[in-house]
């Protein structure tokens, strides 16, 4: 095994990957108080592109070589989801901490690997399941933890964006030999999966699932993922689950929400408004905004900025990041997503696909780790 830190100002990052979410995750590691010590993406002239806009210390020729080195103690998986299996397995069995892009892998088996891989590495080893860090969401989880809201009856969420609704939009997410069987459900899928499951505390044991592909070919090659997929579905302790998610909603950019209701009241969340908790009550509603006065512990740890000066997106990432590096040192955050909930992700994603093949019958979630 390479040498290991547990000084968290000391935690030196190996970046695969040169694209946005490489951008994202060199911001939220120099926020934690890591170093950028190496960046490595798919051509050489694009690596030391990469390393130069990311402030990358060093570029490396290959994923293989940045593994290896010594001089590396975590390594973020930031490429095309066919590569992560290969790449987080490397990172594994050299002995690092490993931060690897959701879907963990692009099938059930393979992230099952991953989960059990990494448990015997005894390293710390997360998936960005980031919204779970927005402080209202946490504010949602613990008044439903301390009962407020009464026993569950419904839980509804979706997870909305445009940018391929139109024909002519493509991107690498769209071809199945990089981006897996599921398009729209394990890119965006997953976390509203991850989100629900989270706040609710609980699990979907069986669903029934529709896809559609809007466009039947992209940049004249045939489209064999979905657009689009809707999902009904029961949790282990019978509540009834609707959700929705769409890459060809026009006008929505990134709207991730839910919204769970109980026998005394109901909470909603929406990612296009972080600041903003929704309750519900039968004798009148109101919105509760983020100020750490009214907050739970969590949703107080996690608001860095006093009341009325808006976090967001990028907030969300640094404090998983900072999770991350902090669990590297040996502290045990609260609701910190590791390969466990990648791989939970990932056979909720499977019975989706089944379903959707089998036109809509029921399924149940595979044996979950």
């Amino acid at each position: 095994m390479s040498h290991m830190t547990t000084d968290v100002a000391s935690l030196a990052a190996g970046v695969l990957g040169g694209g946005f979410m490489a951008e994202v995750h060199s911001r939220a590691v120099r926020a934690a108080r890591g170093t950028l010590a190496a960046v490595t993406s798919s051509s050489a002239s694009s690596t030391r592109e990469a390393a130069a806009r990311l402030g990358a210390g060093r570029p490396f020729t290959s994923p293989d070589e940045l593994v290896a080195d010594d001089g590396v103690d975590v390594v973020h998986v930031c490429t095309p989801n066919a590569t992560h299996r290969e790449l987080a397995l490397a990172a594994l069995r050299a002995g690092k901490h490993v931060v690897c892009e959701k879907p963990l892998a692009t099938t059930p088996a393979d992230a099952l690997e991953l989960a059990q891989e990494a448990r015997a590495a005894d390293v710390v080893a997360t998936v960005p399941f980031v919204y779970r860090y927005h402080p209202m969401v946490r504010e949602a989880r613990a008044r439903l933890a301390s009962g407020e809201l009464g026993a569950i009856l419904s839980l509804q969420g979706s997870y909305t964006q445009d940018w391929l609704l139109d024909a002519a939009a493509d991107n690498w997410r769209v071809d199945p030999a990089l981006g897996g069987s599921s398009r729209a459900f394990a890119d965006i899928g997953s976390h509203l999966v991850d989100l629900v499951e989270f706040v609710a505390a609980t699990r979907i044991t069986r669903l029934a699932a529709l896809t559609r592909t809007v466009h039947p070919e992209r940049a004249g090659e045939p489209v064999a993922t979905e657009d689009l997929a809707g999902v009904l579905a029961v949790t282990e302790d019978d509540v009834v689950v609707s959700l929705f998610v769409s890459q060809v909603a026009a006008g929505r950019k990134n709207r991730l929400a839910f919204e769970i209701s109980g026998t005394r009241a109901a909470v909603a969340f929406d990612q296009e408004s972080p600041e903003v908790l929704w309750l519900g009550r039968r004798t009148g509603s109101l919105e509760l905004v983020r100020d750490p006065v009214q907050l739970g512990a969590e949703a107080t740890r996690l608001s860095v900025v006093p009341a009325g000066h808006p976090m967001g997106y990028q907030d969300a990432f640094n404090a998983f990041v900072a999770d991350t590096y902090a669990a590297i040192g040996g502290a045990r955050p609260e609701g910190l997503p590791t390969f466990e909930d990648g791989a939970r992700a990932a056979l909720v994603t499977d019975a989706v696909v089944r379903s959707a093949a089998a036109d809509g019958a029921w399924v149940e979630v595979g044996g979950a780790p």
